[in-house]
Parts: structure tokens; C-alpha cells; sequence
């Protein structure tokens, strides 16, 4: 348990009195209509849109699980989620600039504006409730579990009494972003995620500089030299990460699902493939195409590159001073290290911290969730002729009832793990269908509909008759989900030829969209699909060469990081050039 003295108290008052003050200056223009409610009014600036993408992903236990990782399986360990920067700078050159274009309040209303017919209403509808009240409470709900699990180590709340914690702390979240909008929430969200790298680093610092660690060599002289590794051992034998121990050890299937495919094959809550979600919400409340390129390359350099690498440094610290956690404890590791090294301020500081990512987190999930049910439910089946003033005034209320779904949600948490786990694995296959509908006339919404419906037949088979474990499963799932996408596109009536030209003539897509250009009596273009990936190639080498570069010089490491120095900038020249051939960045 953790002793706050006034200081600490005085600190995270202001912080709250700060976001009050913040949600109440924005409330007048959030009331204007719903794109002023979920987009700001498409006038954010792309450094607060970019730096709000980051800190909804960093929720209040993401440095616990960088810690657990770290623990088990040193820096490589974070290879299990790095891969995604791949589908995130293909996000930024292929798609961001569309989500733009297309002048939609929520990705799920792109659905009628790409297909036609009876489909893309169900299918619309169908997307509306499963991602705004289904799994977004469940995403909700396990924040909230997150919360509660430091709250018990800092406060030593009785287990029956969190409940009630989570819903005063929902209830402050609900008033600031039912206020403010998405502009609040924005500009909030700029605040805190300034706090909380802020008061992750000088944790970090203080961690490192201890008398037990004594700094960098320290560290390094007291752990396996293989802990400090940025990548993880590759084995062409059935060797996996469950025989080493100590290191993370990927077979070569592993490997291949993680970078080869799992990237731009699987959904998951915040990677989409080709955008989605909150990412593509702050895409588009952005001022123009352009900025909505500048916002979701930010996004990708400090989630992947820059964030993480304080919660690495306190993470491997916890492996030395705290060995007798055990397996399922590791995470606890960096709330521990708070306890024992943080003096007076600091400790509110950094209780400010997780506060400012759990807000952060939740203010973008109510916000993106009430969008489905007005914009998605609401407005487009039940009263299309409802006022602005009416719409806004229902935002409010269907933030709060998100809030009291993911509460209820929350108290039943336990039973929905498996349900919860179930649903991120058989996702494969509906990636390579959002990616193609930007980019093929011939996608419909039968083809979206089988991808989004087959894979959870095809998982629950392989996993609970077949017994397959990963990557098995996940290439089996994936590989049927394919075939039967594939088929059912051909076998069903394309979409109709007016909503295409529409559709083309607002986005002007690349790629294959030849009969529609014909049909327009369009001459043909040069392709940008070419420079655009050379861009994306590029920033991906970049991304990755910025992240271990940075690590290379916190160890110290001279000759490694004079190598990352000049990939950093070969890929910097390479898509700077490649970047103003198709001008990504504008003119």
C-alpha cells in the first residue's frame, strides 16, 4: 500500500480540476452538431490528433504488461506486438488520406457509402452494435479491471468494493467527454499523455540511478547479457518460446504469423488493417487529407518507437529487484518499483499517471462507442430526420449508457475471458477484405459480411474439435476465412454501379477500379500504388531504425547505434523522396 502525503493529494486535485476546467471550455462547440460532438468539428490539428491515437492506446496497464513481458521474455519479448507497426505505416500512406475523404462521422458509415443494398444495411447495423456496445464494453471493462488491480496495490481496496471505484472513476470520465466531445477529449488526451510519459520517465530515471541498480552498467552487469536483445531467436526446428525458459525463442511458424501476416490479416480494437476505429476517427477530425497522413505517422513513431522504452527500462529493473514474484505477479513488478523508490509529489505524480491513461483510454471508447449507437442505430434506422440539436443531445446520453453497459459488464468480467480471447484470435481473415475494399470495385458486402462472420466458425472448430494450437490455428482460420471471402465475392451481385462511381469519385482510390473509371469516362492515371509503397517501406525502416537506435544509446551500445544512425537516415532521404513523388505531406 502506498502512503500519499498532501503534496501528492494537491497534485492529482489539480489534475482533475484541470480536466474539468478543460471539458466545460469545449462544451459550447461540442453542442454545435455531431461532427462538432465525434469530430471536432474536422479542425483538430494533426500533432493533437496524432498524440491523441497515442495516449488511447496507452491505458492504465500498459506498463504492467510491457513489465510481465519483459520479465518473461527480455526486450524481445515486445515483438509480439511491435510487428504491428508494419499494418500501422500501411495504414498511414494507403488509407489515412481516404478516411479523409470520405466526410463520415464513424468508420461503420462507410459501409453505405462503399456498398449497396439490403447487405450494407444489415451490415452497418450488424457493425454498430457489436462494436459500440459489445466489444466496446469489454474493452472498457478490461481498463477497468486494470485500474482496479493498481487501485488494490496503491490503496488496498477490498475486492468487493471495486466495483464502486470503477464506477466513480467512469462517472468522471463520463462527465468530462459527454461535455467536450471529441475536442475535449482530444485536447485532454494531449495533457495526459504529456503527464504520463512524464511521469514514466522519472520513474524510470530514479529506477535506474538507484543505489541497487547503478544505472545502465549496472543493470546490464546484473541481468543476462540476452535480456538486453532487440530480437528474438529463431528456430526452424518445433522449438517454441514455451522451451526457453529464460528468452523469448519464436518457431519459424510463430515468426511468419506475427510479421508475415497477423499485421494486415487480423482485426483487433485500434489496429485495423487500413484504419479503423478510434484511429480512423482521429483520421478524419483531422483539417485535411494531409494532416490525416502527418496525425497517423506520429501515432506510429511514439507507440512503437519512443513510448515504450521507459517501461522497458523500469521492467527489466523489477527482473533483479524483485525475483521472487511469481509467474502471474511479474506485472506488479512496476507498481512495486513505484512503491519503494518514488519520494513525496512524485508518488502523486505517477498516480496521475495511470489516472491520465485510464481517462485517456476510456474518454476515447465512450466517444467512439456513442458515435455507432447515434450516428450507426439511431439516426440512420430509427429517426433520419432527427435535429442536430436532438442528435448531440443523444451523444450525451449514449455515452452514459455505454459507461453503465462496460460498468455492468465489468462486475462480470471473470466469466468473460475466454469469450474475450476467443474473439481477438478469430479475427483472421477480414483483414485482407478491409484492406481490399479501398482498393478493388469487384469487394461487396457479402464479401466484408463472411469475413467478419466465417472466421469464429472456422476458429471455434479448429480450436475446440481440432485442438490445433497457435500458429496452426490461426493459419488454418485464416486460410478457409480466404477461400470462402473469395468465393462468395464472385458468386454474389457486385455493388451497384452508381454507388461505386460515388465512391470513386469522392476517395479517387488506386488500384483496381478500371471498369468504374470507363464508366465515368475517366482517361487513365498513373498509378501512385508504386511510390506509395517505397513510402511505406521506407517509414517502416525508419520507425524501427528510431526505436532501436534510441535503445542502442540508453545501453550504451556505440556500434550498434552508429548502424541504426544510418539506416535511420537512408530511410529519412529514401522517404522524403518517395513521400513528395505522390505528396503524401501536401505541396
Amino acid at each position: 500500500m502506498i502512503e500519499l502525503e498532501l503534496l501528492d493529494w494537491i497534485i492529482i486535485i489539480v489534475f482533475l480540476l484541470l480536466i474539468i476546467g478543460i471539458s466545460l471550455t469545449y462544451t459550447r462547440s461540442a453542442g454545435k452538431n455531431l461532427t462538432s460532438f465525434f469530430l471536432g468539428g474536422r479542425n483538430l490539428p494533426w500533432w493533437i490528433a496524432g498524440t491523441s491515437m497515442v495516449a488511447t492506446t496507452f491505458a492504465a496497464d500498459t506498463p504492467l504488461l510491457i513489465t510481465e513481458i519483459v520479465a518473461n521474455d527480455g526486450i524481445s519479448g515486445n515483438w509480439l506486438w511491435w510487428n504491428g507497426l508494419i499494418g500501422g505505416m500501411l495504414a498511414t500512406f494507403f488509407f489515412a488520406k481516404f478516411w479523409r475523404r470520405a466526410e463520415i462521422i464513424t468508420d461503420v458509415e462507410l459501409i453505405e457509402l462503399r456498398y449497396s443494398g439490403a447487405p450494407a444495411r444489415f451490415l452497418r447495423g450488424l457493425k454498430a452494435i457489436y462494436l459500440g456496445i459489445f466489444m466496446n464494453a469489454v474493452v472498457i471493462a478490461w481498463v477497468n479491471i486494470a485500474l482496479g488491480a493498481l487501485l488494490q496495490e496503491f490503496f488496498g481496496i477490498p475486492d468487493n468494493q471495486l466495483i464502486f471505484y470503477y464506477l466513480g472513476a467512469m462517472g468522471f470520465v463520463v462527465l468530462y467527454s459527454s461535455l467536450s466531445g471529441l475536442k475535449g477529449v482530444a485536447i485532454t488526451d494531449f495533457l495526459q499523455f504529456t503527464l504520463a510519459m512524464i511521469g514514466t520517465i522519472v520513474l524510470a530515471i530514479i529506477v535506474i540511478n538507484s543505489e541497487q541498480i547503478g544505472g545502465i552498467t549496472g543493470l546490464k552487469a546484473k541481468l543476462p547479457a540476452e535480456t538486453f536483445n532487440f530480437f528474438p531467436r529463431i528456430s526452424f526446428s518445433a522449438q517454441t518460446a514455451s522451451d526457453s525458459a529464460e528468452f523469448l525463442t519464436l518457431g519459424i511458424g510463430s515468426f511468419l504469423a506475427f510479421v508475415g501476416f497477423q499485421w494486415w490479416s487480423s482485426w483487433y480494437p485500434g489496429a485495423e488493417p487500413g484504419g479503423g476505429g478510434y484511429v480512423a476517427q482521429r483520421m478524419m477530425s483531422t483539417k485535411k487529407p494531409e494532416d490525416a497522413v502527418k496525425a497517423t505517422l506520429l501515432f506510429q513513431i511514439a507507440h512503437y518507437a519512443i513510448r515504450p522504452l521507459p517501461w522497458i527500462l523500469v521492467g527489466l529493473s523489477a527482473i533483479y529487484l524483485y525475483p521472487d514474484l511469481a509467474p502471474e505477479d511479474k506485472k506488479l513488478g512496476y507498481v512495486m518499483a513505484m512503491k519503494d523508490f518514488l519520494p513525496v509529489g512524485l508518488k502523486g505524480l505517477l498516480l496521475v499517471t495511470f489516472l491520465a491513461a485510464y481517462a485517456s483510454t476510456i474518454s476515447t471508447q465512450l466517444n467512439w462507442g456513442a458515435g455507432y449507437l447515434v450516428n450507426d442505430l439511431y439516426k440512420r434506422f430509427i429517426n433520419p430526420e432527427a435535429s442536430q440539436k436532438r442528435l448531440v443531445l443523444f451523444s450525451r446520453l449514449g455515452t452514459v449508457l455505454t459507461a453503465l453497459v462496460a460498468w455492468i459488464v465489468t462486475s462480470q468480467i471473470q466469466t468473460l475471458e475466454q469469450a474475450f480471447k476467443f474473439m481477438i484470435e478469430a479475427g483472421a481473415g477480414i483483414g485482407a477484405v478491409l484492406i481490399l475494399r479501398w482498393y478493388w470495385w469487384r469487394i461487396n458486402a457479402w464479401s466484408e459480411i463472411v469475413a467478419t462472420i466465417f472466421p469464429l466458425f472456422v476458429f471455434a472448430f479448429v480450436k475446440f474439435v481440432l485442438d490445433a494450437p497457435f500458429p496452426n490455428s490461426f493459419f488454418i482460420t485464416l486460410g478457409f476465412t480466404t477461400v470462402a471471402w473469395v468465393l462468395v465475392t464472385f458468386l454474389t451481385p457486385a455493388t451497384d454501379q452508381g454507388v461505386l462511381q460515388s465512391f470513386y469519385n469522392k476517395i479517387q482510390p488506386d488500384g483496381f477500379w478500371k471498369p468504374i473509371r470507363e464508366s465515368l469516362n475517366l482517361p487513365h492515371r498513373k498509378s501512385n500504388i508504386p511510390n506509395l509503397l517505397m513510402a511505406w517501406l521506407s517509414a517502416t525502416l525508419m520507425g524501427y531504425s528510431i526505436l532501436f537506435l534510441v535503445g542502442e544509446l540508453i545501453f550504451m551500445e556505440w556500434e550498434m547505434a552508429g548502424i541504426y544512425a544510418f539506416v535511420l537516415s537512408f530511410s529519412l532521404i529514401a522517404l522524403n523522396y518517395y513521400a513528395k513523388k505522390v505528396k503524401v505531406f501536401g505541396d
